[in-house]
């Protein structure tokens, strides 16, 4: 048997629950097993995105001891199309240069 923890947050709170699961274990197993999809309705589980110490893995994935297993939620927006937003604004208000994007020189 070995110790994993599987945990999901959300804006205000997050939920870390520390389970013991048997040698060979997959990552989706050791998710199913902990509960924490009926503690947390929000959770998609037919679309889960997950990951073993911040790194993205695969729901077959076997665990190992001491593995914490994150459940990731959806993107809210894009990063890169906020991020295009953002210096656009920059841009129309005269903090970046309108043709290189970065900032504009002093003369």
């Amino acid at each position: 048997m070995i110790d994993v923890e599987v945990v999901f947050a959300l804006p205000e709170t997050a939920t870390s629950l520390t389970i013991e699961v048997v040698k060979g274990t997959t990552v989706e197993q050791a998710v199913i097993q902990s509960g924490i999809i009926e503690k947390h309705p929000e959770i998609d589980a037919t679309a889960l995105t997950l990951g073993v110490w911040n790194r993205t893995v695969k729901p077959n994935q076997e665990l190992k001891e001491g593995d914490r297993i994150e459940i990731y939620r959806p993107l809210i927006a894009d990063p890169k199309d906020a991020r295009r937003k953002r210096a656009e604004k920059a841009k129309e208000e005269g903090r970046a240069n309108k043709v290189t994007g970065g900032r504009p020189i002093e003369r």
